[in-house]
């Protein structure tokens, strides 16, 4: 299967660290980070369950949870939390689904044959779902360089100020930043729209400053 942004992603009940989960019950009206990983026991996944164990306060902020997806047994995934917890000084506090029959991989296309992790095993995927279940963002990162969790807040704040406001964000733009006012609003409405001022760089380039903050 192809998700592509803005589809409604698929609900699946899998077995979990957590006890068995139906997706959208876990989901709930919350965002979701979803994360794949080719295997138990790989030594770049390692570090990256277990920052995203030691950024849960900021993921809580933002009301989104954290699910990892690895194609192991649940009996693995709980050998390899004790890992992970005593190499990355940190609690696992979210689930890892235990896609032995590869059910969630097919699912949402984690499985690349011709990937440099084999055709049998699961790509490093990252999938940003939305409170509606919409697909939001989507990342492959090849299996020898650590996902960057920090971006992946950042694009959270992105999309969360762009659906409140008539605003997008620029490259690099970080939380508090100023932001681009979007093409379908003339110069003179964003005046009105946005009174912390407007700046018109180019007709079609217009900056202002976070709206919410």
């Amino acid at each position: 299967m192809t998700l592509r942004l803005g589809d409604t992603v698929p609900n699946f009940t899998q077995a979990s660290t957590h006890g068995s989960i139906d997706f959208y019950t876990w989901a709930g009206d919350s965002w979701v980070v979803l994360f794949s990983h080719p295997a138990d026991y790989t030594p770049v996944c390692t570090t990256e369950l277990g920052r995203v164990a030691q950024l849960k306060d900021e993921f809580d902020k933002r009301n989104v949870k954290a699910l990892a997806l690895s194609v192991d047994s649940v009996d693995s995934h709980h050998g390899w939390t004790a890992d992970i917890e005593e190499t990355q000084s940190t609690t696992l506090n979210y689930p890892i689904l235990a896609d032995e029959d590869k059910k969630v991989s097919e699912l949402y296309g984690m499985i690349h044959p011709n990937s440099s992790t084999g055709n049998t095993l699961t790509v490093r995927s990252v999938f940003i779902i939305d409170p509606n279940k919409k697909l939001r963002l989507t990342i492959t990162y090849p299996a020898s360089t650590g996902r960057n969790f920090d971006e992946l807040l950042r694009v959270i704040d992105s999309l969360q100020l762009t659906d409140n406001y008539s605003v997008a964000t620029p490259a690099d733009w970080t939380d508090g930043g100023d932001c681009v006012v979007v093409p379908s609003i003339p110069t003179e409405e964003a005046r009105q729209k946005f009174p912390k001022g407007v700046t018109e760089i180019k007709p079609y380039l217009r900056m202002t400053p976070q709206p919410n903050k």
